[in-house]
């Protein structure tokens, strides 16, 4: 009796260990891609708990996470000849762990040279200005390109973002040269602008003022005012305000005076020329 006791007690044990050895954890952000004997099975195990068969069964845990993959700084000519050190970083995820784990032995390392060749065929067919300005378009063709054959792969590209543009230094200065002579450029057409503005609204004050005399005299009593609102300086005036209207008058009259010449009186004859002076 108490050698089946015995016995009962020594396959429960078995059986525990036995479960214990089968049984895996997956994570919530992984997912358990199973082979038994070798050959992969259909579909994936879930986050949780879950049982293999001890010695038949062999998880591979894949993560699904969105992952972060820096590519290292290329280097390539533009296709306006100028050569550029650029550098950029791929956001992906996986999607099917199963094509992750079973079509591409090294998932991340592929994604990383394939973003690496196409940020050099894109470096390639771009033009500088587009890698300095036109970045969203760049960003969405690298992706396209290196998408295409991460899907294959169970592997979805989120993301491509380009970090930084290194110049040459000959051409950061030629640059600097273009932007400060551009701003100089911009300066001067301001300035002759409002000089224009200025000339045209002195012309049309000044032929206010011709037309009304006392406009100039409203004017010069105004500048008298500031003139003298600095008390720091002595106004000397030479002559009465009243004098200047007196000859602005008197000029007036002299200019619509007739120049003609005067009839002589009536009942005189004018003088014959006589022989000398017929002479």
């Amino acid at each position: 009796m108490e050698s089946a006791v015995v016995g009962v007690v020594v396959v429960v044990v078995l059986l525990l260990l036995l479960l214990r050895s089968g049984m895996r954890v997956v994570n919530q952000v992984e997912r358990g891609v199973v082979f038994r004997f070798g050959k992969a099975l259909p579909g994936h195990r879930q986050p949780g708990i879950t049982f293999l068969i001890p010695v038949a069964d062999r998880m591979r845990k894949v993560n699904v996470q969105v992952a972060t993959l820096p590519i290292p700084t290329q280097e390539g000519i533009t296709r306006d000849n100028v050569s550029v050190k650029v550098d950029a970083v791929v956001y992906y995820r996986v999607t099917d762990p199963s094509r992750a784990a079973i079509e591409v032995q090294d998932y991340a390392f592929a994604v990383g040279q394939v973003a690496q060749s196409s940020l050099r065929s894109i470096i390639g067919k771009s033009d500088l200005d587009d890698l300095l300005s036109d970045r969203e378009r760049l960003h969405e063709g690298l992706a396209l390109m290196i998408d295409s054959p991460a899907a294959g792969w169970g592997v979805h590209i989120d993301r491509v973002e380009i970090k930084d543009v290194q110049l040459p230094e000959s051409l950061k200065r030629s640059m600097s040269r273009q932007a400060e002579a551009e701003r100089e450029r911009r300066a001067r057409v301001i300035t002759a602008d409002g000089e224009f503005q200025a000339a045209q609204q002195l012309a049309n004050a000044s032929r206010i003022m011709s037309d009304t005399p006392e406009a100039m005299q409203l004017r010069l009593l105004q500048t008298v005012v500031e003139v003298a609102a600095e008390k720091n300086s002595t106004l000397v005036m030479p002559f009465p305000v009243e004098l200047l209207r007196y000859f602005d008058r008197a000029a007036r009259q002299f200019d619509e005076a007739p120049t003609s010449t005067p009839e002589p009186p009536k009942g005189t004859v004018p003088a014959q020329p006589g022989p000398a002076d017929a002479s």
